[in-house]
């Protein structure tokens, strides 16, 4: 594997006070977070949504590498060949086909947002409630819209709408063109399962995705994929708060020489809402 560029940005609550500091420079000054107990509270993010967008689908770092930096999370895969869901340590692959497949250790990925799950809050629904709800419930429940967020949601679900890409070929379309050409959709009725995915603030635009971004797998791990909207009967909402940041960049010739600064936000809304 080459060598990556890693930026790790910490956000530590010390006394009441957010503290952002680049996790460089170990002076008395600085908490030891691995004492501090938040070592596991770090989201891990292997490049950025604007290089996603721009068509860089090469595999970056394999899924072994990857589980080892959390055990819930999203992402693609290499070739843009799927949805990714990280959940219970285990990857599983969403194809277009509308199933979900065990990943081998040495398969890749060219995006993918990964974090140790441990619950700081949560809140059991017991009754009927769409996406929309369910998102304006959730966000009441952050102490903090300046902080990032790892959610899962346990459940039962009336109606769950996904949706899958299948593998592309180079030269590589702009992921915008794939979701309005070739995205398969697929609508589950009665399904039990788990969403899981992020919050993140406004300030992560341009490398992840600013609010919510969420992918769905049932609990026989065969169905699922990118969420686009849902009703939940029942379930529980899990919310992990998240005190640091680490992001790696490629140092792929195409990452290193691409232009990838030009404004991508519409571009951003059309793949991940369902505007159809």
């Amino acid at each position: 594997m080459k060598k990556e560029f890693q930026l790790f940005i910490c956000l530590l609550i010390v006394s009441g006070i957010l503290t952002l500091s680049g996790c460089v420079d170990d002076s008395p000054d600085m908490p030891d977070v691995t004492q501090s107990g938040l070592q596991n509270d770090v989201l891990y993010q292997v490049s950025t949504i604007d290089a996603l967008l721009e068509g860089l689908y090469d595999g970056q770092l394999s899924m072994g590498e990857l589980k080892e930096q959390g055990d819930l999370g999203l992402g693609t895969f290499d070739a843009l060949d799927g949805e990714m869901i990280v959940i219970d340590g285990e990857v599983y692959q969403m194809k277009t086909d509308g199933y979900a497949y065990s990943v081998d250790d040495t398969v890749t990925t060219p995006f993918a947002a990964v974090t140790y799950f441990e619950t700081d809050e949560s809140i059991v629904l017991k009754e009927p409630s769409y996406s929309s709800e369910v998102a304006l419930l959730i966000g009441e429940l952050f102490p903090s819209k300046n902080l990032m967020y790892a959610i899962r949601i346990d459940g039962t679900f009336e109606h769950m709408k996904v949706r899958s890409v299948p593998v592309q070929e180079e030269p590589y379309p702009l992921l915008v063109d794939v979701i309005a050409d070739e995205q398969a959709v697929f609508e589950l009725e009665d399904v039990e399962g788990s969403i899981v995915g992020f919050w993140l603030p406004y300030y992560v635009e341009g490398i992840n995705v600013p609010g919510y971004h969420f992918h769905f797998i049932d609990t026989g791990r065969e169905k699922g994929g990118h969420v686009l909207e849902y009703v939940i009967r029942n379930g529980t909402i899990y919310i992990d708060q998240t005190a640091g940041f680490e992001l790696v960049l490629p140092e792929s010739a195409e990452f290193m020489n691409g232009d990838i600064s030009r404004d991508k936000g519409d571009e951003l809304h059309t793949v991940e809402k369902d505007d159809k």
